[in-house]
């Protein structure tokens, strides 16, 4: 009885934590530019492929699992994923993420390569879920870590996709959202 009740409650528990990462709601004014169930919304840098209703870009070097978009260091390949939709001049994006010990992965937007790494992330802890935040707004750029701001720029281009460069290390993403700011 013990081990039934056991597996019973293994199984519930597995199984909500599946269900939450597939529900996930973007907040109040914003919108999910991930599902949490297939790459659609993005495509790929080389070629401009779409990704709608995939699993999988470049050989599984980015893939979906359990809500995250992973980035699998062990299939080689300098390469990269973006949005269909090109992001507004004023836009804030955030996201969860977890990276491990060598996550030295980019993001780009509007002219702009941000590194997640502990070399701008002084506080980045591996193997933990922290909030990454892009807040672009009238040609300069915040990057905001865990609610701290890590790094100030200014903008070099036009409105752009919003790009995820898998170079270095493990990462996963989550709740990835965007809204334009006013």
């Amino acid at each position: 009885m013990r081990i039934v009740l056991s597996s019973a409650f293994l199984f519930a528990v597995t199984a909500l934590s599946v269900c939450r990462a597939e529900d996930f709601k973007p907040d109040t004014g914003f919108t999910a530019l991930f599902n949490g169930k297939d790459l659609t919304g993005w495509k790929l840098t080389k070629g401009g492929d779409s990704l709608d209703g995939k699993m999988d870009a470049y050989a599984k070097r980015f893939f979906v699992k359990d809500g995250s978009i992973i980035i699998d260091p062990k299939v080689k390949g300098d390469l990269h994923i973006e949005t269909q939709k090109v992001m507004p001049k004023n836009v804030h994006i955030k996201f969860e993420f977890k990276p491990d010990e060598k996550c030295n992965n980019d993001l780009f937007l509007h002219g702009m390569k941000y590194d997640l790494s502990t070399a701008n992330l002084k506080e980045l802890k591996k193997d933990e879920w922290q909030t990454m935040e892009l807040i672009a707004k009238d040609g300069k750029c915040e990057y905001k870590h865990n609610g701290k701001t890590a790094k100030s720029m200014n903008t070099k281009g036009e409105p752009s996709s919003f790009r995820i460069r898998a170079e270095f290390g493990a990462i996963e993403i989550r709740k990835l959202q965007m809204a334009e700011v006013k």
